[in-house]
């Protein structure tokens, strides 16, 4: 595994654990305000967390090589409103879902995106090797396992739910063509901005928020905002740098086992065997997924 390659790696997990534990957060918030107002508030603080970063760095000292020239803004304005635009889908339909389904389903569903993914990638002509299919394919399995407790069944909600995850595999891909080629804080707080932005819109014409219930939700709120979006949303637009889409998917579909330990450890959910067995599955894909093409390239070697 290339010394570039484990860099992605563990930075698309430390991704993953701290969105795992944003669940937690987001399930406190929940009951103090409504989906939208939660997802604009929080996307504009992860905007305000990184604009100090791109001041200090000063305009146009980070841009990848080869990507200067006036056309540049217009590019990375035009990227970073079709990431935000995937963003709010998969964030809205996901936390719209949740209210019409149970959720475990939702989970499950939502994780679909690591087998979407790959399925995804190949219009746009990235190969994909048999051990990235496996794991995908165990990462799905494992979620099952960690977040369906009933029998599974298609509502209102799942298909809500459905669309987000596809929504969420079409963000993973946007991103992993747009890293390479524009400066990464600059993309991370476009996407957020545009994000906040439709939130915000809709929650003023849909949603009654109230002063009292965003001081109750302030610290999820605040969690949600500086670390799942300023920080984490920011790590994967760098990890995916050197990281094909599929893998980085399963690495990101972790989330669920972080977001399961972190129920069990400050929510006091209790876990199951059957759910074990899932946070099981779900490390051995991407132990599978980043270590197939290592083992494949050592035996070719004479």
């Amino acid at each position: 595994m290339e010394k570039t390659s484990f860099k992605s790696d563990i930075i698309l997990l430390t991704t993953a654990v701290i969105w795992g534990f944003a669940f937690v957060a987001q399930r406190v918030g929940m009951d103090h305000v409504g989906p939208f107002i939660f997802n604009g508030v929080r996307f504009a603080l992860g905007c305000l967390v990184l604009l100090p970063f791109i001041i200090m760095k000063g305009a146009g000292q980070s841009q990848p090589p080869g990507m200067g020239g006036t056309g540049n803004g217009r590019f990375l304005a035009t990227g970073g409103f079709l990431a935000g635009l995937a963003l709010f889908a998969g964030s809205s339909f996901q936390q719209v879902g949740i209210v019409y389904t149970t959720a475990g389903k939702a989970g499950f569903i939502t994780g679909l995106y690591v087998v979407i993914v790959p399925v995804l990638a190949l219009f746009f002509r990235k190969k994909t090797n048999r051990g990235t299919w496996l794991g995908a394919f165990l990462a799905a399995a494992g979620l099952y396992l960690l977040s369906v407790t009933e029998q599974f069944t298609i509502d209102f909600g799942d298909v809500l739910v459905l669309i987000g995850s596809a929504c969420f595999a079409a963000h993973v891909l946007v991103i992993g063509w747009l890293s390479p080629r524009v400066d990464s804080l600059k993309l991370a707080v476009i996407q957020y901005a545009v994000v906040s932005f439709l939130s915000t819109g809709i929650s003023a014409v849909f949603e009654d928020t109230t002063l009292q219930g965003l001081s109750g939700a302030a610290t999820a709120i605040l969690y949600g905002g500086a670390m799942s979006v300023g920080i984490a949303y920011t790590l994967q637009v760098i990890g995916q740098r050197k990281a094909h889409p599929a893998h980085a998917s399963i690495l990101l579909s972790m989330e669920s086992v972080f977001a399961a330990l972190g129920g069990w450890m400050l929510l006091q959910e209790t876990m199951n065997l059957r759910q074990f067995m899932g946070c099981a599955l779900m490390f051995s894909a991407m132990l599978v997924s980043q270590l197939w093409g290592f083992f494949q390239n050592r035996t070719r070697k004479p």
